[in-house]
């Protein structure tokens, strides 16, 4: 009786270990997730999950409206995509995507997307050179009745990558290689960059570089052609480089001309026909050089010199106006007084006159 009684009691035991075993195998088998080998699968799976069709026709709906590049190069150039799916019920279509300064060009690969389609606007961000903080907006039109106007917002800071020093040349027909400095162009970062190319206004400026050679600063020694740039006086120069931040320097220049006038300019208010204008023209050196004006003439005829003489290192040219008859109705009338300089080139002053208005009777 006693055995009998010890069987039944191992036989329970046996029994109620064995089911809990097997609720707890079971619970496991609840727990592990669905697994899905194929990746494309899975991410299908993933994209019909995050795109719900929430409204009736078509409807746009950007993952983000906004993007900060960070710290960019001067001249440099950014790509980001807006990516963006149709939530609504309809086909979505794009009608237009408004340029911006500095953001273009842009790509879409099509115009119409079916309800819980995605797809990507990608900008090319074009920073300027100036540094400091930049926002450029683009706006993308749509079907959507909702929301058929969407802006875009691209974001960053222009740092310098380059320097480059002096930043304006400021040049002189007077002196020796028209008294040019060395221009120095420095990495900021780091990297190395080549000269692939220097460029000036009438190529009267330029310098020896090697474009295999790479390194993190250059040191140019500028020639100077004065010849041409008498012709000229003003203009830039353009420097190419390999820097990925940065892929070009452009610095200006400006030479001092040798005379001027004074006025540089003369403008006559109140004029009437036949009613002289007089008025004193006074031409100097720059340089403090000694001059001869050699001849000054009227391009129309309608300036008449009265006297010149030298006075120092200076000319002191009286001239008279003749304002001629009104013609087909213009209330205004020009005139130009060439001046030469012996071995000096020309100075030009433009004369206007207005005529006065006539009082209502």
């Amino acid at each position: 009786m006693r055995r009998s009684f010890i069987i039944l009691v191992i036989s329970v035991f046996g029994f109620l270990m064995f089911s809990q075993v097997g609720c707890e195998q079971q619970a496991k088998e609840k727990k592990q997730p669905l697994k899905i080998e194929d990746s494309k699968e899975k991410e299908a799976v993933k994209k019909t999950a995050e795109i719900k069709v929430t409204g009736s026709g078509p409807q746009i709906e950007f993952e983000g409206s906004m993007h900060d590049f960070g710290k960019v190069g001067p001249s440099s150039k950014s790509v980001y995509g807006f990516k963006f799916s149709n939530i609504g019920d309809e086909a979505l279509k794009i009608t237009k995507v408004t340029k911006t300064c500095g953001c273009t060009p842009f790509t879409l690969e099509k115009k119409e997307y079916a309800p819980g389609e995605s797809g990507e606007l990608k900008v090319r961000y074009n920073s300027g050179s100036k540094a400091g903080m930049v926002t450029r907006r683009l706006y993308v039109y749509t079907n959507d009745k909702d929301d058929g106007k969407i802006q875009l917002t691209l974001k960053a800071e222009i740092v310098e990558k380059v320097k480059h020093t002096p930043h304006r040349l400021n040049l002189s027909l007077k002196e020796e290689n028209a008294g040019c400095p060395d221009i120095v162009i420095e990495s900021l970062d780091g990297k190395e960059f080549s000269i692939k190319r220097i460029k000036s206004t009438a190529d009267c400026i330029t310098a020896d570089f090697d474009p295999s050679v790479k390194a993190t600063k250059f040191v140019l020694k500028p020639k100077v052609d004065v010849e041409k740039l008498k012709r000229g006086l003003n203009g830039r120069i353009d420097i190419s480089l390999t820097h990925p931040q940065c892929r070009s320097k452009t610095i200006s220049f400006e030479a001092l001309q040798r005379f001027k006038s004074t006025p540089p300019s003369i403008i006559a208010f109140n004029s009437e026909p036949d009613v002289p204008i007089k008025r004193k023209i006074y031409i100097l050196s720059n340089y403090k050089d000694d001059f001869e004006v050699e001849s000054v003439k009227s391009e129309k005829g309608l300036i008449e010199v009265l006297s010149q003489q030298k006075d120092g290192k200076r000319y002191i040219i009286e001239i008279q106006i003749n304002p001629p008859e009104i013609e087909n109705n213009k209330n205004f009338f020009k005139d130009v007084l060439s001046i030469d300089i012996k071995d000096g080139g020309r100075l030009t002053v433009v004369c206007r006159g207005f005529y006065a208005k006539k009082k209502a009777k």
